[in-house]
Formats: C-alpha cells, structure tokens, sequence
C-alpha cells in the first residue's frame, strides 16, 4: 500500500500587519504633522461686513478683468491714476481710497497696482468686495 504524504506548503504570508503598521503610522502623521504653513506671529484675518452703505468722499479706483484701470468711473491709465491719487493726497483732501477690483483680475497687476498707490501715501484704502450670487 503506497500512502501519500501532503505536501509541505510554506504557510502563507499575511500583510496584515504590515497594513496596521501602515496606517499607525499615517495616523501618526497626521496628528503630529502640519498640514499648513503657519505665520510665526499672530495673523488676525479682516472682517467682512454687508448690508452697509460705502463711506461717502474719497476715490474710487476700479480695476476689470484684463487689468484696466479706473478712477471714480472714468477709464485711465495707471499713471495718471497714481498722479491724481498723489495729487490729492499732496492736497490734503483725499477721506479714503476705495479698490473696486473684479474676481478675475490677476493677483499681479493687483498687488502692482497696491504698490504704486501705498507709495503715494493714501489712507485708509478700503476693499469693496461683492458676495457672489446664491
């Protein structure tokens, strides 16, 4: 009589724990890790309002999608905007400056645009925003 033996097969390899150890440590990650850059001062962030009038006096500079320029609804170019904002700051008679800025316009001509207005010494610049439509 010819018995048979069963063949030796290795025990299969479980993954298991290595799948455990795997989100151990994703889990350690997370809660240790940064998931953004953080100021190393304190940033309080403006506060929105709405429903409120804009104050009356001062300019308005308003700036489109394809970065063209106006002042108080009238097109122009950014020199003589600089020039008439510098003017009346000179004079003493400017209350406020307004930014009317599109969604769209690019952030480059934008902070350009701020640069060239703060060396003209303007203040208070207020930042007219608009809710987008529900």
């Amino acid at each position: 009589m010819r018995l048979s033996r069963s063949s030796r097969r290795a025990p299969a390899e479980t993954i298991v724990a290595l799948i455990d150890v795997t989100f151990f440590l994703l889990v350690f990650f997370l809660l240790v890790g940064r998931l953004d850059a953080s100021a190393p001062f304190e940033v309080i962030p403006p506060i929105a309002t709405s429903g409120e009038s804009l104050p009356a006096g001062g300019m308005t500079v308003s700036m489109s999608p394809a970065a063209d320029l106006a002042l108080d609804g009238q097109p122009t170019e950014r020199a003589a905007l600089v020039a008439a904002v510098r003017g009346r700051v000179e004079a003493g008679d400017l209350e406020r400056l307004r930014l009317n800025v599109h969604a769209d316009a690019p952030v480059r001509d934008l902070l350009a645009l701020v640069a060239a207005l703060e060396e003209t010494g303007a203040t208070p610049v207020v930042l007219v925003v608009t809710p987008t439509p529900p």
